[in-house]
């Protein structure tokens, strides 16, 4: 209830307020567990990459937003749930593994941190992990104007346009054991398929832009 409320009323607001405009919303399959990879500049990222697809997402947040139990409480309403960026947590593999194989969508971010809005950082292991543990369809998305609605050091947001490109799903051999040396070099061909969609690339099947997704 309080997601379906919640994304109503930021998608509305991101059409009225940031002229949203989504590409390649056909790429997200319509059910079953996908591993959504964004990159990741601004606190409204899960709200933006929410609000973009057409599923109901799950998500990792940093632990430290959870501290307070009112923040924490509405987080957990949106289907989010804490990650230490510090060190390795089986619980949290263990339990986003449980929703990819349930078919649901999970959204990460492969960098693991928030970059400038200009330059891509380097992914870490982790979405590689993911993807090779679940065998799930991987698809990459590019979003802009994050940093505009919510600089670092803002707490209200303000207008600003936000466009989001969604590329054609990756797949990868599921790993039959511990691949370590593997999981990076999945997460590197995330990001540069990500890079492929904020440097413009074409994506297929051509699809006209809409102006935003539907409620």
């Amino acid at each position: 209830m309080v997601y379906t409320l919640v994304r109503a009323l930021a998608l509305l607001a991101l059409k009225v307020l940031c002229r949203l405009r989504v590409e390649g919303n056909e790429h997200v399959p319509e059910q079953g567990g996908v591993l959504l990879a964004a990159n990741h500049v601004s606190y409204v990222d899960p709200v933006v990459v929410g609000c973009a697809v057409r599923r109901r997402l799950h998500y990792l947040a940093k632990e430290e937003l959870f501290r307070r139990p009112a923040a924490g409480w509405f987080l957990r309403q949106l289907q989010a749930f804490p990650i230490s960026r510090n060190q390795a947590e089986p619980s949290v593999l263990k339990r986003t593994l449980a929703l990819l194989r349930l078919g649901e969508a999970v959204l990460v971010f492969p960098e693991g941190t928030r970059g400038d809005g200009r330059r891509l950082l380097r992914g870490k292991a982790g979405a590689g992990l993911l993807a090779l543990r679940s065998g799930c369809p991987v698809v990459p998305i590019y979003h802009e104007g994050g940093t505009a609605v919510l600089p670092r050091g803002r707490a209200v947001p303000r207008p600003a346009p936000v466009r989001v490109r969604i590329g054609p799903p990756l797949r990868f051999p599921p790993a039959a054991g511990e691949e370590p040396h593997r999981y990076e070099a999945v997460s590197q061909e995330i990001m540069a398929a990500i890079a492929r969609l904020q440097a413009g690339a074409s994506l297929a099947p051509t699809r006209v832009p809409t102006e935003s997704p539907s409620l």
